[in-house]
């Protein structure tokens, strides 16, 4: 009589094939890890250059919007049913100008004023120069703006 183990298929993957492939496996994962592990610091700068663009357009809305006026240099002007306070026919550069005109909420944004520049960062967050400055404009001059986003 044959022995019917010899006529048998093999069914299925034996330890050894298992082992190897979760041995790749691991190194994969061990190199595919660290480039996605600091994805925050990579979204705080996102966050930080569009607060920036928004800036700069609100900007220079409201310094359209002041030319179109006809205004004198200081005065206020409205957009969206806000008042902006303006210098300079920019806006100023605090919460009742610059932060009005971006629409820059208190919640996601801390800022911090010093003369002329408002200096806006991400609210609750630590880390770095991960950050967005507005200097107001002198007289006959444009307004500047400081991005730094090593988060």
């Amino acid at each position: 009589m044959k022995n019917m183990t010899l006529n048998r298929k093999q069914a299925g993957f034996t330890l050894i094939e298992l082992i190897m492939v979760i041995v790749i496996l691991g190194v994969l994962s061990a190199f595919a890890l660290p480039r996605f592990a600091d994805l925050g610091g990579n979204a705080r700068a996102a966050s930080i250059n569009g607060l920036a663009a928004s800036i700069r357009a609100a900007a220079n809305i409201a310094h359209a919007q002041s030319l179109a006026n006809g205004a004198a240099a200081a005065a206020s002007v409205t957009l969206e049913g806000q008042a902006i306070t303006m210098a300079n026919f920019y806006p100023t550069a605090d919460a009742a100008g610059i932060g009005v005109a971006a629409q820059i909420s208190a919640t996601d944004y801390t800022a911090s004023t010093s003369g002329t520049t408002i200096t806006y960062t991400i609210a609750g967050t630590t880390a770095g120069n991960c950050q967005v400055a507005y200097t107001a404009a002198a007289a006959g001059n444009i307004p500047t703006y400081a991005i730094e986003t090593t988060c």
